[in-house]
This record gives C-alpha cells, structure tokens and sequence, in this order.
C-alpha cells in the first residue's frame, strides 16, 4: 500500500510541475510539454520504474476513465452552436481532412504505423491520443505510441504561434471595417450582439435543468458510468470503436436533457478524470532509449511541416476560405485542431485586446473572433472519430 502511494505521490508532482511552470509562464510553456518532457527525461535515465502508472495503481483506472471521458466530451458538444456556426464547424472539418491528406502522402517515407497513430492526434487533443498510444502499444508498436505521445506535447507550440498570427490578421481587417462603418453611422458592434431574449424565454426546460438539484457528484459519476457501459456494449454490436459511440451517445442524451451539460464538471469529477487519461499516455514513454528519441526528430518534424502545408493549401490557396469569407480566419480556424479550449480562447482574447484602442472596439473584435475559434476547437472532437476508423489499421 505504502509504495503504491509513493509512486502515485511521483507521478503527482510530475503534473503538479508541469502545471506550476504553465501558471508562472502564463501558459506560454505548456503543462503538458512540461510533464511529457519529465517522465521522458526519468524514464531514459531510468531514475523512475518503466511501469509507475501500473505500480501507482492507475493503470485500471486510465482504462475505465477513457470511456467516460469519450462520454463526457458529447455532453459539452452543443448541438444549437453547432449549427448556428456550421460555416466555422466545416471549415475546421476541412482542416483536419487536409491534415489527414497531406500527412498520409507521407506513409511511403515515415512509415504506416507511425503516420496513422499521429494524424488523430494532430487533428484533436488528449482523448485521440489516448485511444492511438492505448492501440499502438496493444500491437507492439511502442516506437509508433511514443510518436503519437510526442506529437501531442508540443502541438500546441506548433499551433498557437499560428493561429495567433492569423487571429491578430483578421483582427487588423475587422477593426478597419469596423472604423469605417462607423464613420458612416452604422453600428456593427450592434449587430454583434442582437439577441432574442423573446425567442429564449419560451424555450422548454430540459429535465436535467428543472431538476438540476438532484444531480449530485454520485449521481453523475454514475450516469457517465453507467452510459459509458452502455457505448461499450453497443460498439461491440454495432463494431465501431467504443469512443465514437460514447461520444454519440454522449450528445444524445444530453440533447434529450437526460443528463447535464459537461457532466463530469458538474460532478466535480472531471480533473480527476482528466489527469488519469493523461496517465494513460505515459507508458508509451516508457519504453523509448535515446536512440529513439533521436529517431523521432525527423518524423515529427516532417509530420508538422507537412500539416502546415496542407492547411495553407486548403485555407489560402483553395476557395475553402470562402465559407467564411476571410482567408486570415480560415487560416486560424484550421489550425484549432492542434489547440482545444481554453487556447482558443485565450489566443482570442489576447488578440482582441492588443488590437483594439476602446472597450467597444476590442468586445466587437471578440464577439466576431472568440465564437470561431472556440467552435472551431470543439468542431476537432470529431479527432476522436478520425481516431476510432484508424485505431484498428495500425
């Protein structure tokens, strides 16, 4: 009992570091390139076992809490934004199916299982990854389950840096517009923020809200479990990767207003949950030496090369650009598949508030900018469908 503690106190303060230095740095340095990069660096000069996550005792719980988490993702999907926003959701869609593209033209030269256990994992974030380290080790590919797990720990300093960039463009373009249609008397930030409080008033309440009171921590940790239990069954009849129908079944019964809106933050649970799917990745360190470390510079720099093309071409060179009618937003957009909330909103409103010289100036840069981005990072959950069709071609 006492070294299983120990072990699970060593892989806390592993995270807990990572998140002290993302804090102090203000996110710019990523808590979990921090963490990744720690267990790596113990585990290649072997201070710490290869097995922690089993000696802590959280392999059994990284299995159950994937599921859940699968789960959980459909209950923060909104259907309403969603297709209030369906031009930012298509073309997120056309980001990841230009990732997806580009980067498999790269099979030939990287080789099958470590490009199908990457792409996912560029086009979303912890859950696509934990579904291909998860798969990867399965089949012996341990080198192709390191791969995945590095890409995941510095997409984000891929991603940010340009859709930053991209987001202070198209900042730059709306601010203009919004200064001349004000020297002509219109008011865009008006139009930005009309509203039919008549419309919302008359809306049903949904069961889970008239009676949000009985939802208690238990009450939702057992309706995630029990309807996770319910996509295991049911993918095993239906043979689709059980994270796709969790996440299926997720946004079903969240719609019906079965059960709340990100359950397992209403259940106080969802840290936890997270923190243990993040363990579930760590293993596939475990087993990379030096040599292979190395090894892996090349293919994971050829892979983010290659998706920064391929969004460039679908983005600015092809007409997607068009569904939104900006080619800087477009941009931006494509690349929130290697960001997830809360980047995409911090990236928002960083740029908002260096653009604009007035609080009207930067709320309308932020009404017109935010909504893309954060829809555009949710739209990437489909990360983990693109994760469950690939999973078995490994």
């Amino acid at each position: 009992m006492a070294d299983m503690v120990l072990w699970f106190s060593v892989v806390l303060l592993l995270f807990t570091i990572g998140d002290l230095i993302a804090n102090v740095t203000k996110a710019k340095i990523s808590a979990v390139f921090v963490t990744l990069l720690l267990f790596l660096i113990l585990f290649v000069a072997k201070i710490i076992p290869s097995d922690i996550i089993e000696r802590a005792g959280m392999t059994a719980a990284a299995s159950w809490s994937v599921p859940m988490i699968m789960f959980s993702m459909g209950t923060m999907l909104n259907i309403r934004q969603f297709i209030d926003e369906w031009r930012t959701v298509l073309t997120a869609w056309l980001g990841i199916v230009a990732v997806i593209i580009g980067v498999s033209l790269c099979i030939p030269f990287l080789g099958k299982s470590t490009v199908l256990a990457s792409i996912p994992v560029i086009n979303g974030a912890l859950p696509a990854t934990t579904i291909m380290t998860q798969a990867a080790m399965e089949k012996g590919l341990a080198l192709a389950a390191a791969t995945a797990t590095v890409v995941f720990a510095i997409q984000k300093f891929v991603g940010t840096p340009i859709a930053s960039h991209a987001a202070l463009q198209e900042a730059n373009r709306l601010l203009t517009e919004y200064r001349d249609a004000k020297e002509k008397g219109v008011r865009l930030e008006a139009e930005a923020k009309k509203e039919a409080p008549e419309t919302e008033a008359v809306k049903p309440v949904k069961f889970a809200k008239k009676y949000e009171k009985y939802y208690s921590t238990n009450v939702c940790i057992f309706l995630t479990a029990f309807f996770s239990l319910i996509g295991l069954k049911l993918s095993e009849i239906v043979h689709l990767n059980y994270s796709i129908v969790c996440l299926i079944i997720g946004v079903v019964v969240t719609w019906l207003g079965i059960v709340p809106e990100d359950i397992l933050e209403k259940g106080k649970l969802k840290g936890f949950i997270n923190m243990v799917v993040f363990a579930a990745v760590i293993p596939s360190l475990a087993s990379i030496s030096l040599k292979d470390l190395l090894s892996l510079i090349v293919p994971v720099a050829v892979m983010f090369a290659v998706s920064i093309l391929s969004i460039f071409v679908m983005m600015k060179i092809l007409p997607a650009w068009k569904i939104v009618n900006s080619k800087p937003l477009a941009f931006g957009i494509g690349f929130c598949q290697m960001l997830g909330f809360p980047t995409t909103y911090l990236i928002s409103n960083e740029v908002s508030n260096a653009v604009g010289e007035t609080e009207e100036e930067k709320a309308y840069l932020m009404s017109k900018i935010m909504p893309r981005f954060v829809v555009g990072g949710i739209s990437c959950l489909v990360s983990v469908i693109v994760a469950g069709f690939m999973a078995p071609l490994l």
